[in-house]
């Protein structure tokens, strides 16, 4: 690993959306960014969500996290992306109701990675869940790496093989090394995305200061292994 850079996390501001849309087209070069109209939602419904990791030297922003809250029993397990993000506006953040957090986004710099960053972003986040006594953490982690693998395996066994350690993917490979399980694999989760044909996990942390024994259980009889 690089040496680690001088981060800070703190939570996004307005004037952090033009480098959020920047950093977007350079790791998602052939899907539209976030745009302003969706950044400035974010912010208005659930500012703590909001994350950025900025380098204190230099003042450039590295890195975003995107969260909301929601009532998972509103949703489906193999549901969509834009279904569990309101198609991207977080309008459907419930805070008052809802007992999992759920990660939209999060975006490391090309540049700058295997530098610690999503380490600090992933951290913040299982913070952001421990402060406001949120069971979990949920998130569909994209099979990044699965279009080099898609013509000699189903998506199911892709994903059987990393949480195995016989395959690497630099998403969810990740993912798995910062505490979360595999629930599902589901489809047409991103569209448009070439790298992952649209497959991804579903993947789970539970918050150990409130999860009780049922959650661990249940957890655990949906794991996939």
């Amino acid at each position: 690993m690089s040496e680690r850079l001088p981060i800070v996390v703190r939570n996004t501001r307005p004037e952090d959306f033009s480098d959020i849309i920047a950093l977007t087209k350079r790791v998602y070069p052939s899907s539209l960014p976030w745009s302003e109209t969706q950044l400035a939602s974010h912010v208005q419904v659930f500012p703590e969500g909001q994350l950025v990791a900025v380098n204190q030297v230099t003042g450039k922003l590295v890195g975003m996290a995107a969260s909301l809250i929601i009532l998972w029993n509103d949703y489906d397990l193999k549901g969509n992306w834009r279904e569990f993000t309101a198609g991207g506006m977080f309008t459907n953040h419930d805070p008052a109701a809802g007992r999992t957090l759920y990660g939209a986004e999060v975006m490391v710099d090309p540049d700058e990675r295997r530098r610690g960053i999503g380490k600090r972003l992933y951290e913040a986040r299982r913070e952001l869940a421990r402060r406001f006594g949120l069971l979990r953490i949920r998130a569909g982690a994209r099979l990044r790496g699965y279009h080099r693998y898609a013509k000699r395996m189903k998506a199911e066994e892709y994903v059987i093989k990393l949480v195995r350690h016989q395959l690497r993917d630099a998403t969810l490979s990740f993912q798995l090394s910062q505490g979360f399980h595999v629930l599902a694999v589901v489809p047409d989760y991103l569209g448009h995305d070439p790298e992952s044909l649209g497959f991804a996990a579903v993947i789970e942390w539970l918050n150990p200061e409130v999860a009780g024994p049922e959650d661990y259980a249940k957890h655990n009889s949906r794991v996939l292994r």
